[in-house]
């Protein structure tokens, strides 16, 4: 039967050319405009670890002084230094990981390759298992190789394919911020997005090229860069190369491997804010939060707002195609009366013409959807040709595909409701009279 009211709905479109190409077309533009920003909008507020992050914690304590203290104020995004190693030295997670971003100079060794500077990752050995950041070759240096301050290193894929045209580079020497490291291992293809774990150097498409230990980095004072938020006297640390102990500026991240483990993490800080006020250096009462990975993103409100702003307008212009369908479906509807009325006569229920009518609205939803498929991704292609740091994520994954198809389908069938009912409930026998 289907078969048949398919056939139907297809002589019925070819009718009426021009009609059926207005209704795919408004499908289409509503369709395209719509999944081109809540395409934009998935990639940008997805899970940069999926069935990991739920895990994986980022704490927050408050050392500031009492200047500025207000009831249920958030405490600092990012820890002291001092803090930083405590929280690390007490090992109450699974995993812990302290860090900071920055940048140094690197001499290759080939004659032909200039010196450059590359982003770099100040961090602790736990980073790589924790993150899974996958290795191509070798391993991360060890937690015996962050106290000892060794200089080793971890390099990107797109380094080692650069520097040693994709070969085993493990063992091998780089020169860089004027020292000598061994080249411990070698990260595959990796790059969250967001760039969770220190969205203050950046949100998305950021990617670090080394990874250095954060001991190694302290002791030879290299540059970093990122936020900084300092209170009272506050300033430059020794030299004035690293932040004094009264400035927040390290990211601190924890493993947590059940509900009852964060719980538990949650009372030790708030247990460690009050051992430092003890001890004179907190001057305000524990002030605590533990959110993980989505939680923090969503604090953090990482998804522009003009991309929620647009995504809201596309959805909007979708609805007026939609209403703009209807009545135009219901116009050929209604202009197919005689029709239907003599189907009716012929001993047609009510309930088979409606079916036929909105099979008739399913296939103008499918090819709507073609449509809407074609100018998304003609859409998505003018996002990546916008400078935001965003833009090169701006792709159509099959998630993506599939909810085109099923947004146009239900959308032109939701739109042939109305016209269908009403063109079912005329009486036969008028028409017939008519006629």
């Amino acid at each position: 039967m289907f078969a048949y009211y398919l056939d139907l709905a297809l002589r019925s479109l070819a009718r009426n050319k021009a009609l059926t190409a207005l209704m795919v077309l408004a499908i289409a533009l509503g369709i395209g405009a719509s999944m081109t920003t809540l395409t934009v909008l998935h990639v940008l507020s997805g899970d940069p670890l999926p069935g990991k992050s739920a895990q994986l914690y980022y704490p927050q304590i408050d050392p500031q002084d009492i200047k500025g203290m207000m009831p249920s104020k958030e405490p600092p995004e990012q820890v002291t230094l001092i803090d930083g190693l405590n929280l690390l030295h007490a090992a109450r997670a699974d995993r812990q990981a302290l860090m900071s971003g920055g940048s140094a100079p690197l001499d290759p060794e080939k004659a032909n390759v200039d010196p450059f500077y590359v982003e770099t990752r100040y961090t602790t050995t736990d980073f790589f298992p924790m993150f899974d950041a996958p290795f191509l070759f070798g391993h991360a240096w060890t937690a015996a190789d962050d106290e000892a301050k060794a200089r080793e290193m971890v390099i990107a894929r797109a380094l080692n394919d650069k520097l040693f045209g994709g070969a085993n580079s493990v063992g091998r020497t780089l020169r860089m911020a004027g020292v000598d490291w061994r080249v411990v291992g070698v990260l595959d293809k990796w790059q969250p997005n967001p760039h969770f774990y220190d969205l203050n150097t950046g949100s998305y498409a950021y990617g670090e090229q080394v990874f250095l230990p954060l001991q190694t980095m302290l002791e030879l004072g290299l540059d970093r860069n990122g936020s900084t938020d300092c209170w009272g006297n506050g300033g430059g640390g020794v030299g004035s190369i690293l932040p004094s102990d009264s400035c927040v500026w390290l990211q601190f991240w924890a493993q947590l491997d059940s509900p009852a483990k964060a719980a538990a993490y949650k009372e030790f800080l708030v247990h460690y804010s009050q051992d430092q006020k003890a001890l004179g250096r907190f001057q305000r009462a524990p002030n605590v939060r533990l959110r993980n990975v989505m939680q923090w993103l969503d604090y953090q409100m990482v998804v522009p707002d003009d991309v929620r702003l647009q995504n809201g307008l596309a959805f909007g212009f979708l609805l007026v195609c939609l209403v703009n369908t209807v009545g135009l479906m219901l116009a050929k509807f209604m202009r197919r009366a005689g029709e239907l009325g003599v189907r009716r006569a012929l001993g047609a229920s009510r309930r088979a013409l409606f079916t036929q009518l909105l099979i008739e609205s399913g296939v103008i939803g499918l090819v709507g959807g073609i449509g809407g498929l074609l100018l998304a991704l003609f859409g998505l292609w003018l996002v990546r040709q916008r400078p935001s740091a965003y833009a090169a994520l701006a792709h159509l994954d099959l998630s993506m595909l599939f909810i085109t198809f099923v947004l146009a389908l239900c959308a032109t069938v939701l739109a042939g409701l109305l016209p269908a009912w009403r063109a079912c409930q005329i009486a036969p026998a008028l028409q017939l009279k008519s006629n």
